[in-house]
């Protein structure tokens, strides 16, 4: 069994027995079940970033084209 301590700040440092077997990851998609917390590392793709802030905006590929179109203008 590997212990890992939760700071006062929240902030979990994963053992390096742990990471060494993972891999080299950055982020982890957590989820719960029971009373298990689950990281599981993903693999985040900038551009899957742009899309979801563009999304969250609501701007979607006619808008970009029509954006790209103005500043094209001289």
């Amino acid at each position: 069994m590997t212990i890992a301590k939760l700071t006062s700040k929240n902030q979990l440092t994963l053992p390096k027995s742990i990471t060494r077997e993972i891999g080299e990851t950055e982020y982890f998609e957590v989820t719960v079940e029971g009373q298990q917390i689950i990281l599981t590392p993903v693999k985040i793709q900038r551009a899957d970033a742009v899309r979801a802030k563009l999304a969250e905006l609501g701007i979607n590929e006619q808008d970009v084209a029509d954006a790209v179109d103005w500043s094209r203008q001289s």
